[in-house]
């Protein structure tokens, strides 16, 4: 079965969740959806600022040092979302016995800290 994806999208009364399906009929829901979108938004500012920057001239070491900022910002989105998916999802898929979904984290984790 393929991956479910559904979408709820914020009112002033509900907060923005998603919610997904590992093909295995369980849909799980990330409370962290709004968060991580917040976040996204502003290192994506942020990166145009460095973009500007380098368009401008602007001093090699002031550019490196906000890609730093910019590479931590990335980080932070990635341990939001990897808290969420190991609170929701595998805690999920170890009570199911499902290991495919383990695994698919184990790749994801080696990808994320290369």
């Amino acid at each position: 079965m393929a991956e479910q994806r559904f979408h709820h999208h914020e009112t002033e009364e509900e907060p923005l969740y998603h919610v997904h399906s590992h093909g295995n009929g369980h849909p799980h829901v990330h409370a962290n959806t709004k968060a991580v979108l917040n976040r996204l938004s502003r290192a994506i500012g942020h990166l145009e600022s460095v973009r500007q920057m380098v368009e401008d001239g602007r001093d090699c070491s002031e550019v490196l040092i906000q890609l730093a900022a910019v590479k931590s910002a990335i980080n932070g989105v990635g341990k939001v979302i990897l808290k969420d998916h190991i609170d929701h999802c595998i805690v999920d898929a170890v009570e199911q016995g499902d290991h495919k979904a383990i695994e698919d984290l184990e790749k994801a984790i080696d990808q994320f800290i290369k």
